[in-house]
C-alpha cells in the first residue's frame, strides 16, 4: 500500500492595503515621472547653496543683461544678477509657499468639512459660508485678500489658503456624509463613541484618499497663482526670490533679455506639470472607480 502524496501548500502572503497601494503607484507611468521630476525641484531647492554661483541678490553692473553662457547658464538680469541662482533660491520660496498652501487648506478645509457633515445644525451655515467664498474664482479671491494685508510671503499664504479651504471642505463632506451612514459608524455610535472619538478614528481616515488626491492639484494651484500674484505686484516682495517675482521683474525686458522670464517660467511649469501627474497618479489608484494604469 503507497501512502497518498502529501501536497504542502505555502501560505498566501497577505499584503496589507497600504503595502498594495503603492505597489500600484510604482507601476503608474505618469506617478512615477511626476515623483522624478519633483525630486529633482526639491534636490535643486535643498542644494541652492551648493549649485549655485553666490547669493541671489548679488549684483554686478558689469555682466547685466549677459546671455545664457558657461558662466551664467541661465543669464543675468537688469542689475547683474544670476538668474540660475535666483531660479534655485526661487524653487525654496515657491515650493514652500505651495506646499504650506496645500497642507493649511487640507486642515482646515477638512475640520470644516467634517464638522458640517457630522453636525448637521452647523451644515447650513458652514455651506453657505463655502458657497460664498467659491463664489469669487480663486484668484480674484486671493488677490482681495492679499492686496489687504500687503505684499509679504505670510500674506501671500493666507491669500491662497482663504481660496482653497473651501473646495478640501465640500470634498471633505461629501466623503463624510457617505461614511457616517455606513454600519460601521453606527455600531460604534451605539458601544458609546464620543463625537470625537468616532470623527478621529472612522470618519477622518475614510476622507482622506479623496483629499490627497485634492491636495496635489492645490500644491499646483498655489504655485501658480503665487507666480500670479507676483507677477501683479502683490505677492512675494523682493528681496526674496521667486519663480513669480523673477519672472516679473523680466516683464520690462521681455525682448532684449528674454532668458528672464523664460527660465523661471520653465522651473514653474515643469513643478506644475509634475505635481499634477503625481496627482493623475494618486487618483488612479486611490479611486476604485477607475482603471488603474499598469
Amino acid at each position: 500500500m503507497t501512502d497518498a502524496p502529501v501536497i504542502s501548500a505555502l501560505p498566501a502572503v497577505a499584503h496589507s492595503p497600504a503595502r498594495l497601494a503603492l505597489r500600484r503607484l510604482l507601476r503608474h507611468r505618469s506617478f512615477r515621472i511626476g515623483v522624478i521630476l519633483l525630486l529633482v525641484l526639491i534636490l535643486a531647492a535643498v542644494l541652492a547653496p551648493w549649485i549655485s554661483n553666490g547669493k541671489p541678490n548679488a549684483t554686478s553692473v558689469r555682466v547685466r543683461f549677459t546671455p545664457p553662457s558657461w558662466d551664467y547658464p541661465f543669464g543675468t538680469d537688469n542689475f547683474g544678477r544670476d538668474i540660475w541662482t535666483r531660479v534655485l533660491y526661487g524653487a525654496q520660496v515657491s515650493l514652500w509657499i505651495g506646499l504650506t498652501v496645500a497642507i493649511l487648506s487640507a486642515i482646515f478645509g477638512a475640520i470644516i468639512g467634517v464638522c458640517a457633515a457630522w453636525f448637521r445644525r452647523l451644515d447650513s451655515l458652514l455651506m453657505r459660508v463655502m458657497d460664498a467664498l467659491m463664489a469669487f474664482p480663486a484668484i480674484l479671491l486671493a488677490m482681495g485678500v492679499s492686496a489687504v494685508l500687503g505684499p509679504h510671503i505670510s500674506s501671500v499664504i493666507i491669500a491662497l489658503t482663504s481660496a482653497y479651504i473651501p473646495r478640501c471642505a465640500r470634498i471633505v463632506r461629501a466623503s463624510a456624509l457617505v461614511i457616517r451612514e455606513q454600519d460601521y459608524v453606527e455600531a460604534a455610535r451605539i458601544a458609546g463613541g464620543s463625537d470625537l472619538r468616532i470623527i478621529l478614528r472612522h470618519i477622518l481616515p475614510n476622507c482622506l484618499a479623496p483629499l490627497l488626491v485634492t491636495l496635489t492639484f492645490i500644491f499646483a494651484y498655489a504655485i501658480l497663482a503665487e507666480a500670479t500674484l507676483s507677477f501683479l505686484g502683490i505677492g512675494t516682495p523682493p528681496p526674496h526670490a521667486s519663480w513669480g517675482n523673477i519672472v516679473a521683474q523680466g516683464r520690462d525686458f521681455a525682448i532684449e533679455a528674454w532668458w528672464i522670464m523664460l527660465f523661471p517660467g520653465l522651473a514653474i511649469s515643469i513643478a506644475a506639470l509634475a505635481i499634477n501627474l503625481l496627482g493623475d497618479g494618486l487618483r488612479d489608484v486611490l479611486d476604485p472607480r477607475l482603471k488603474i494604469e499598469g
